[in-house]
Order: structure tokens, then sequence, then C-alpha cells
């Protein structure tokens, strides 16, 4: 007869086991979705990080395109600017600055404000002019878009 009674109480051991494996694997499960959600987070972080580095180091590019193929004498190329994506202000995209300034004879420099002529006497024969080239670009935490904006700035010495 005790026996019966062994086996008729070893269900409810069986049934309370169950109930706390389960608990555990739940805590289990929430931790790593919770992790997960983190890594994804870093990881778009760490994209748009690199992207803005990318359009900065393409648009100091372009700006050193733009001056060599510019006329100085009429029109003096100062700032470059440009929107990349849907929305930067919300969080889709890229706002992207880029500041020149010249050093150089001013028969180089040519129609250049004088905020943009940093020297006029620091040149030799074989660099006649130099620019400085400042890009920035600006972007914003999709997460958060009301939040402050992110900068990537690069600044370039280029002899022209």
């Amino acid at each position: 007869m005790k026996q019966l009674r062994f086996y008729r109480r070893r269900p409810a051991f069986s049934m309370m086991t169950a109930l706390a494996v389960m608990v555990i694997m739940g805590s289990i499960g929430a931790l790593v979705v919770n992790l997960s959600s983190k890594t994804v987070k870093v990881t778009v972080a760490q994209y748009q990080h690199e992207q803005a580095e990318l359009y900065a180091k393409s648009y100091t590019e372009i700006a050193v395109m733009a001056i060599t193929g510019n006329n100085r004498q009429n029109h003096c190329l100062e700032d470059i600017s440009a929107n990349i994506g849907d929305d930067p202000e919300n969080g889709n995209g890229y706002r992207i600055r880029t500041h020149i300034a010249y050093i150089g004879s001013t028969t180089e420099i040519g129609n250049c404000s004088s905020t943009r002529q940093l020297s006029t006497n620091v040149t030799t024969t074989d660099t006649p002019l130099t620019v400085i080239i400042d890009s920035y670009v600006d972007y914003k935490d999709p997460e958060n878009p009301d939040g402050p904006w992110l900068t990537v700035h690069r600044r370039t010495v280029q002899k022209i």
C-alpha cells in the first residue's frame, strides 16, 4: 500500500520540476532576446558612423576635383553642401557640409573672400596653391530622431 501512495505523489513532483524548467528557460530566452536587440542597435550605430566617414572622404575628393576644375578668377568655390537620404532631420540620411579655405598668392586665389584666404605669402614656385578642406557629415540616430546631431569631421590639406 505504501508503494501506491509513493506513485501518487510523484506526478506532482514532475509537474513542479517541469514548471521550474519552463521558468528558467523563459528567463534565458528573455536574456537572449534582450542581448540580441542591444547587438543590433550597436551594429546600426557602427554602420552609420562608418558610412558618415566614407561620405566625408568622398566629399573631400569631390571638393578637390571641383577646385581643380574651377576658375577662381571668376568664381571662388567656398562651400559644397548636400543632403543624402530621405529625411536627415528625422534620422533617415546624412547632411554634408564642406568648407574650403585657400593658402596661396593672390593671383592663384583669385576672387575668394578674405575669410577664405588663410595666407597669401606662404607659397613657393612648386606649390602655388594649397587648400584646407573641412568636411562635416551630420546624422541622427534613427531610434532617437529628437536627439542631438552626431558629427564626423575630416580635415584635409591638399596641394593643388
